[in-house]
């Protein structure tokens, strides 16, 4: 009796969207593929913050990986669409940390 089983990653990734977050399937994909879509020297100064619905929050270390970030996010967008999936990432959203 009661619901029929349902696997543990289709419960959570249901969660991660409904608090906003980009399910934990695109997320564990983009993080995981993160130097392969922008290449190692960029990856080695931005990294993913978050994946908010579609809108992929980047963190840079230095006011210039984040107008090139910027610039790029056309292409990077089009890179991670491959990745994980057309429309997970629709836009860049670019902080300076530290």
């Amino acid at each position: 009796d009661g619901p029929a089983p349902r696997r543990v990653g289709e419960g959570v990734d249901a969660v991660l969207r409904r608090c906003g977050g980009g399910g934990g399937l695109a997320t564990a994909r983009l993080f995981g593929g993160w130097e392969a879509a922008v290449g190692p020297s960029v990856a080695a100064h931005a990294q993913p913050l978050a994946l908010r619905g579609t809108t992929l929050v980047v963190g840079v270390d230095a006011p210039a990986y984040a107008t090139q970030l910027r610039l790029l996010a056309p292409q990077l967008i089009a890179r991670l669409a491959d990745l994980i999936s057309p429309g997970a990432v629709e836009a860049v959203e670019v902080r300076v940390r530290g």
